[in-house]
């Protein structure tokens, strides 16, 4: 018996890449935010949440998880979607669309690896300048953060 072909679908309709990123808050008075500076183009030498790009049949938690690790060492069991950002020329690579996903926690010991040359903690309100359009993402996180109370 002849082995059976997989079928190979084609869509009208362009895909893009996707993405995840990690917004990593402390539950401080004046909150700080988890930050890695990338180590490679685009954007080399910029600060940006932690993420990167979704395996292929990977879920998307699973995505954001393995990218905390691997860019900061920091292993977060509890993380919530906090939104979707896709706009155009958000990245200069191409058509990206992000899940970001969001969580609360102490101050973590954190140290870049992979592809970033370092993690530091940012308060919220006093950022460097950032890669993408990781500042808007921030902002939303911030707006989160006030609407639960701080």
């Amino acid at each position: 018996m002849a082995a059976k072909k997989s079928a190979r679908f084609s869509y009208d309709y362009p895909r893009p890449a996707l993405t995840v990123d990690v917004v990593l808050a402390t539950r401080e008075p004046h909150p700080r935010v988890l930050l890695i500076k990338r180590a490679k183009d685009p954007f080399a030498g910029r600060w940006a949440l932690p993420g990167g790009f979704v395996e292929e049949n990977e879920r998307l938690i699973d995505a954001a998880r393995r990218e905390l690790v691997e860019e900061t060492g920091v292993v977060v069991a509890d993380l919530e979607q906090l939104c979707a950002a896709g706009d155009p020329g958000r990245d200069p690579r191409g058509w990206t669309v992000s899940v970001v996903f969001f969580a609360r926690v102490e101050v973590l010991e954190a140290k870049g690896a992979d592809d970033a040359d370092a993690a530091e903690w940012f308060r919220l309100d006093k950022l460097p300048p950032l890669a993408f359009d990781h500042a808007a993402i921030l902002k939303r996180a911030a707006g989160r953060i006030a609407e639960r109370g701080g």
